[in-house]
């Protein structure tokens, strides 16, 4: 069952699709292996800060405009947060 106000498809949505925090973790760990295409550890922590603050945070992983893990995303340097109306990730 879904909340309201919150829409179908993304990955985190399925009973049948469940993504664990270790396979969250590994994720994160193949990504950490190019350093080049990854945040420093600092700006990292502080675009979760702002993901977790967000009200378009859902099941505490997922983004509900692009579906992405979020921290996933915000590993990522060349990602921006795609909240619409200007994103929250300076």
């Amino acid at each position: 069952m879904r909340a309201a106000g919150q829409s179908e498809g993304c990955k985190g949505c399925s009973a049948s699709v469940h993504v664990s925090e270790e396979q969250i973790d590994r994720m994160i760990e193949r990504l950490s292996r190019h350093p080049d295409s990854c945040v420093a550890d600092s700006q990292y922590e502080d675009r979760l800060a702002q993901c977790n603050g967000c009200d378009s945070l859902q099941y505490g992983t997922t983004c509900a405009h692009c579906g992405c893990f979020v921290r996933v995303r915000a590993k990522l340097a060349a990602n921006r947060c795609p909240r619409p109306g200007g994103g929250l990730w300076n």
